[in-house]
């Protein structure tokens, strides 16, 4: 990441606003909007299969559900945040990924300029590559700021987006089961 180009294209912002990035509370600014794109866009750097290279024997094929994963984006036509939740299920073909390793892989592509429909996609094939599972099955539900704080200002509205590959793309049934799943408010004794 370029850092510097970072600053000097936050410092013509500010000119081109009207401010004074000389000003005592701008001074500091470039910087901080640099190390900030720095941790927003750190997704770049990143791989999902890295993520996904370390797996577990599953000698059943049950399904492997992570929802109410946390992300945050940045949309790339605007580069305005949207953030919402994340649903990840799969069938495994012999192997599990760890579960903290499906909330990475969310996070390697939150972490870059995003659509929210090529963010659904790029998790759900990043599973079928890497993992080789039956199917998988990704649901997203976010907030656009692009919507909610400029255009059309309409606070709370959700986008919702679902891929689905291999058999949750052949099977409505176990689509309605990912469904049920995600109601599914049940606590552990």
């Amino acid at each position: 990441m370029d850092k510097e180009k970072i600053k000097a294209g936050v410092r013509l912002i500010l000119e081109g606003i009207g401010e004074d990035p000389g000003r005592e509370g701008l001074v500091e600014t470039p910087d901080r909007v640099a190390r900030m794109y720095e941790e927003l866009a750190a997704g770049y750097a990143g791989s999902p299969a890295e993520h996904l290279s370390k797996t577990f024997p599953a000698p059943r094929g049950d399904m492997v559900m992570e929802k109410e994963i946390r992300f945050y984006s940045l949309c790339e036509h605007h580069m305005l945040p949207f953030y919402g939740t994340v649903a990840v299920a799969y069938i495994p073909n012999g192997e599990v990924a760890g579960l903290s390793k499906i909330a990475r892989v969310v996070e390697v592509y939150a972490r870059r300029l995003q659509l929210q429909e090529r963010l659904t996609a790029q998790v759900a094939d990043a599973f079928m590559e890497a993992l080789k599972p039956q199917g998988v099955m990704v649901l997203v539900e976010a907030e656009h700021m692009c919507m909610t704080m400029r255009g059309i200002k309409k606070p709370g509205t959700k986008t919702v987006t679902s891929a689905a590959r291999g058999v949750f793309q052949e099977d409505p049934a176990l689509r309605e089961h990912f469904f049920q799943m995600l109601k599914w408010r049940g606590g552990v004794n």
